[in-house]
């Protein structure tokens, strides 16, 4: 057993608590990461609101980045001392993640998000005091803590010199947002896309929009700093919806409407504004997550008449392996720079950084423990 320090939920809307935990040692196929930087990202925050099902008392963290410590004897893609990051997990054995498509594993939300305990329903966290099992493998992670004990599925080795606390935030926000781009919109070139939410995702797509041909990058949100920021990283237009129709406000900017809309915000109306504001023959993809359970209302006849796509995006339709080093490359270039969406603070001030980031007042937090 290896003890550690985790931000532990012990309720729903509860704080994160700095607890001393122990975890399992690696088993065949895991290691023990030593968590040097870890993003927060909006799913820690629902999950810690009771809108996304995950069971509590827990463990969260699912943007983690650190430095092997141990692994298993039939781990051979890392070894002790190498740095990676750490994504999202996957069966590695269904027929989706066997045919390169691992974010829509059959086993995904048990794996990720529902269990919280390893596939054969044991614990890898416990509390020091009387060991009592603690919900974890959050994302197969659970990386809001000085260690985590993840598989060798999750992770993806970097360079030595490369800097964790800008990278952590590639795992889940930054992959989702450019792959949501790059992996499934595929923008062509004199196309137009609107982006709808500035934070995290919604920057990213814009990031990695700027990267390809489109013509126009439109971004829609309500704060006039994100979307000035926007404009600093590649949006062409920007559209503030507290101020106007933001349907007409896009047809007005390309005509008849966007060929490409990505809706991250998790607001069903939105999301509604997303498909209205396409094009004949547009797509719209959908990654932002409202509660279990919401519903969205459309115009049917006008669907027939317009013949729009929506198409749901999970983690950017990625393969970690593949993607994530992509992602790092274009950051080294200079044409990824997720530098301007981090605010780092100290591992300790956790619960302020979960607030900043409620509040709007940051977009990416980054803890750091190193």
């Amino acid at each position: 057993m290896r003890k550690a320090t985790a931000a532990v939920v012990e309720r729903t809307d509860g704080p994160f608590t700095l607890t001393d935990i122990v975890l399992d040692e690696p088993r065949t196929t895991e290691l023990l990461v030593r968590i040097t930087a870890v993003g927060m990202c909006h799913t820690d925050l629902s999950v810690r609101a009771g809108a996304t099902p995950f069971p509590l008392p827990g463990v969260l963290g699912h943007e983690g980045a650190g430095v092997v410590e141990a692994v298993g004897d039939g781990v051979t893609k890392v070894a002790p001392g190498d740095q990676v990051l750490i994504s999202f997990t996957s069966c590695g054995k269904c027929v989706r993640c066997l045919t390169g498509r691992p974010s829509t594993c059959v086993l995904w939300p048990s794996l990720n998000l529902l269990g919280g305990m390893r596939p054969d329903g044991s614990a890898p966290l416990h509390r020091c005091r009387g060991g009592a099992p603690l919900h974890g493998h959050f994302f197969g992670q659970s990386s809001f803590a000085s260690h985590a004990l993840t598989n060798e599925r999750n992770v993806v080795k970097v360079a030595a010199a490369a800097p964790l606390e800008l990278l952590a935030p590639l795992g889940c926000g930054v992959q989702t947002g450019a792959g949501s781009v790059f992996n499934v919109l595929r923008p062509q070139a004199g196309g137009s896309l609107a982006v709808f939410g500035a934070g995290a995702v919604g920057l990213s797509a814009v990031l990695a929009a700027a990267n390809t041909p489109v013509t126009r990058i439109i971004v829609v949100d309500l704060n006039d700093s994100r979307l000035a920021l926007a404009r600093r990283l590649g949006a062409t237009e920007l559209v503030n919806g507290r101020d106007v129709d933001v349907v007409q406000a896009i047809r007005d900017i390309t005509g008849d409407g966007v060929h490409y809309a990505l809706e991250t915000t998790g607001s069903t109306q939105v999301l509604r504004q997303a498909v209205d504001a396409l094009s004949v023959g547009g797509t719209c993809g959908v990654v932002g997550a409202p509660p279990f359970g919401s519903e969205v209302r459309l115009d049917v006849p006008q669907m027939l008449v317009r013949n729009p796509k929506i198409v749901g995006i999970n983690q950017g339709n990625a393969v970690p392996d593949e993607f994530l080093p992509t992602l790092m490359t274009l950051h080294a270039l200079g044409k990824l720079p997720v530098d301007e969406l981090i605010s780092p603070f100290p591992f300790h001030d956790i619960e302020t950084a979960a607030e900043a980031m409620r509040h709007g007042d940051v977009i990416k937090p980054v803890l750091r423990l190193a």
